[in-house]
């Protein structure tokens, strides 16, 4: 397909998809809290447990906030283990367990107690004259992972560019926080350039992405989502990753 008839395809599938409830997702979830510290946090929380059946990830969704209430900012920056575990009781989610989840927000209250939000820990390493959010993101994710040893299944949660991960769920969160429309919230827009974010790449958008040549890496790693984001800023170089959640959609949808 040439350049001009992918770039149709391309605008045409964001068009179809931008929509509030376009399609399953889990941004949605986020739709129900009251203001932009919640959504902030819960959007974390959420997108570190964005793997899996979307189905799965709204119900483990559903059932966080109906245990901690619409007040999750609160909620998580007040968290005391040893008093509020209880709410998270048999909250697991496939291999991580209710003792990952209340290390999370363990480590997530302790960043909101020193930095007032997630926005303000972010920008600590920001800076607009780095390619892309790489370098900020690692030293974001640093934060959660400075202190004691941890497990396995709890790191899986917060995965580190530092290990060639493609950080998919991480760079999902930034989509929600940093790029505005119908679909994403935009709150951190002020201190982060879109033009800066990388692709969240699952299998979805890893499929569909070299069944259209819009790249030829075989590895899903890190390399393969800068290298995606690159090739999508031919088509919109102010804003790249606006086509992940149409092209993961898409391609969800034929894989039905």
């Amino acid at each position: 397909m040439d350049f001009k008839n992918l770039k149709k395809l391309l605008d045409s599938l964001y068009s179809r998809y931008r929509k509030k409830y376009s399609s399953s997702d889990p941004v949605w979830n986020l739709l129900n809290m009251k203001n932009e510290n919640d959504i902030e946090v819960l959007g974390f929380i959420v997108s570190c447990y964005s793997y899996g059946n979307v189905s799965q990830i709204n119900r483990f969704a559903a059932k966080l906030t109906e245990r901690t209430g619409n007040n999750f900012y609160e909620f998580t920056s007040n968290y005391s283990e040893h008093k509020d575990k209880k709410f998270l009781s048999g909250l697991n989610y496939r291999f991580n367990s209710e003792k990952d989840l209340s290390e999370l927000i363990k480590r997530t209250g302790k960043i909101l107690r020193q930095y007032k939000s997630l926005k303000n820990a972010f920008a600590e390493s920001y800076d607009e004259k780095d390619a892309d959010i790489i370098p900020a993101l690692t030293e974001f994710v640093s934060l959660f992972k400075n202190e004691k040893k941890i497990s396995n299944s709890f790191g899986y949660l917060v995965p580190s560019p530092a290990d060639n991960s493609a950080c998919k769920r991480l760079n999902l969160f930034l989509r929600w926080m940093v790029r505005k429309d119908e679909i994403d919230f935009g709150i951190w827009s002020n201190v982060i350039n879109k033009a800066k974010l990388i692709m969240p790449v699952d299998t979805h958008v890893y499929k569909i992405s070299r069944e259209l040549k819009l790249i030829n890496r075989k590895s899903c790693d890190l390399k393969f989502a800068v290298e995606l984001t690159n090739r999508l800023k031919k088509f919109d170089e102010s804003d790249p990753v606006k086509y992940d959640f149409a092209l993961c959609h898409y391609g969800m949808e034929r894989e039905e």
